[in-house]
């Protein structure tokens, strides 16, 4: 008689909790374009949604303190002629945030700590190079100022937003619409998903796909790819009948339980296997079978056995084929896609549908079936965007593990999820070490070909975001590398550096300067509002 053993697992029972009332952001206009994109994005400072604007495309970004009611007139990050179709946070500067329209600019914006007195309208660098709209960005995870934009052109761009300058473009490996990219936890690879099916794994630097995947899922509706920290691959997408799905997929190794050994390719966590039990491993371009000597090329990779006269358990000679999921459920009928959160310190992936009114998470182990479903978060309103925040800015001491905020018709409420416990201190296994503000590599570094992973912080003491830091674009000039044309002029007075006393008076001068200017904004805002409210008197 066999008995039936509940799963061990610290998230089994992770539940899910809408805030107040009054810790919500009410009267927000949400955007209405069509676009699979969040609409919302998060950072432990500030919340961006894409809202609706007239004349072009607009996004409204608030402290998180600043809950309840909208005034109707806050002001917007406007400066797009058209629709906004994807906002980013940097994750190295929680003051700076990437822009993508329908006008094909990227926009990157300096979003002061101070609540503006008018629109801000003058990002701190546009980027130009793709022909068609731009609908997704996406930061790199370790270097300082790389960003990656994927356009409507069928072309993913890799920027230098400290110069403003196209450090690689990817042309060609694409032929359609690219429906998703994502880094991997070092910025070594990309993950993309495309309008003719096809699951992708890229090196960028090297501009080659190095594995890849068709019809991962083989409906026609668009299909999302994350990278999780064992090296795999998370998909959600949709069958041939319209039913959303998930998969997972090794795209190095397949599990020994199909008879496949990795022999000389690297795991990712930890040694090489070794080969299945009274088996060697065949060469890459043939070999012998260690059982029956019979001589002969290695079978097609989809194969299950390396030898067809015998029979026995293959390899697979051609790891950059990943060809079997490692596993691939159903869920439900819908239109809606399925957005994946992925929280690498914990390992679960929270999936959100558009237009769903539920949050469904679930955690990926080692164990079968590798993904294993955790609970549902209900509501009675649908969704029209996600945001999610780092781990850096959650609450350590209420056992909070993710926060979202979702995006209704006109207004967007913070959905909590926590693990249960009775003790009030720090719980260390739920908290690891997480990616702090601090980048790991430089954009010439990482472009060099050097790799690094992200610096880890402790959320022991909790984490507090650090002052403002200004990005500093610095544009490249040709005749830099130039000799000087004229003979060196000798160093003048006023080439002398200045002492100390003088650069504190110029800063407080500076400071002085910029108070008048702020009262004189207020007395204008005054002004003004004075001045409608006698027109509208004698209207």
């Amino acid at each position: 008689m066999s008995r039936r053993v509940v799963r061990q697992s610290k998230f089994r029972h992770v539940f899910g909790q809408a805030a107040k009332a009054d810790q919500a952001y009410e009267d927000i206009r949400v955007s209405k374009v069509t676009w699979d994109s969040s609409f919302c994005a998060v950072n432990p400072k500030f919340l961006a949604i894409i809202v609706e604007a007239g004349g072009g495309g607009a996004f409204i970004v608030l402290p998180l303190a600043k809950t309840g009611r909208v005034d109707k007139n806050y002001p917007l990050v406007t400066g797009h002629t058209a629709p906004v179709l994807d906002i980013d946070w940097c994750p190295h500067n929680d003051n700076v945030i990437a822009s993508a329209s329908d006008d094909t600019t990227i926009m990157v914006w300096q979003i002061p700590d101070y609540t503006p007195m008018r629109n801000i309208t003058e990002p701190i660098i546009t980027l130009e190079g793709h022909s068609k709209r731009v609908g997704i960005l996406s930061w790199h995870p370790t270097a300082r100022n790389v960003l990656l934009s994927a356009g409507g052109d069928n072309v993913i761009i890799i920027w230098n937003v400290g110069t403003g300058e196209v450090l690689l473009s990817l042309d060609d490996m694409h032929p359609d619409i690219i429906h998703s990219v994502c880094w991997n936890s070092n910025g070594s690879l990309l993950a993309t998903t495309c309008k003719d099916k096809t699951l992708r794994i890229v090196d960028p630097r090297k501009g080659q796909v190095v594995a890849e995947r068709f019809a991962a899922h083989e409906g026609m509706r668009p299909m999302r790819a994350i990278f999780t920290r064992q090296g795999h691959i998370f998909t959600t997408g949709f069958t041939r009948m319209s039913q959303r799905e998930l998969g997972l997929w090794d795209p190095v190794t397949q599990l020994e339980a199909w008879g496949v050994c990795p022999g000389d390719w690297h795991h990712g966590r930890g040694a090489r296997r070794p080969p299945p039990a009274g088996h060697a491993h065949l060469d890459r371009a043939g070999g012998c079978c260690p059982l029956c000597s019979a001589c002969h090329p290695h079978s097609h990779p989809s194969a299950q056995f390396c030898c067809v006269a015998c029979r026995s358990p293959r390899w697979r000679p051609q790891p950059n084929n990943f060809v079997e999921p490692v596993a691939l459920q159903e869920m439900d009928t819908s239109n809606g896609v399925l957005l994946p959160f992925y929280d690498a310190d914990s390992s679960i992936v929270y999936l959100c549908g558009k237009g769903d009114s539920s949050i469904r998470y679930f955690e990926i182990t080692d164990e079968p079936p590798f993904v294993h479903y955790l609970n549902t978060f209900g509501s009675k309103e649908p969704q029209r965007g996600m945001g999610f925040m780092p781990k850096r800015g959650l609450d350590v001491s209420k056992c909070e593990i993710a926060r979202f905020y979702k995006l209704h018709e006109r207004k967007c409420e913070p959905i909590i999820m926590t693990v249960p416990r009775k003790s009030d201190l720090f719980q260390d296994d739920l908290y690891p070490d997480t990616p702090g503000p601090e980048p790991a590599l430089e954009a010439d570094e990482w472009l060099s070909g050097q790799d690094a992973e992200p610096v880890l912080i402790s959320l022991r003491d909790g984490y507090v975001p650090p002052k403002h830091r200004e990005l500093r674009v610095t544009k490249r000039n040709i005749l830099d590398a130039r000799p000087p044309s004229g003979p060196r002029r000798s160093q003048s007075a006023s080439d002398a550096p200045l002492s100390q006393n003088t650069l504190e008076t110029l800063l407080e001068q500076i400071k002085a300067l910029r108070e008048q200017v702020q009262a004189q904004e207020q007395r204008i805002t005054a002004l003004e509002n004075m001045l409608c409210e006698l027109v509208d008197g004698t209207d």
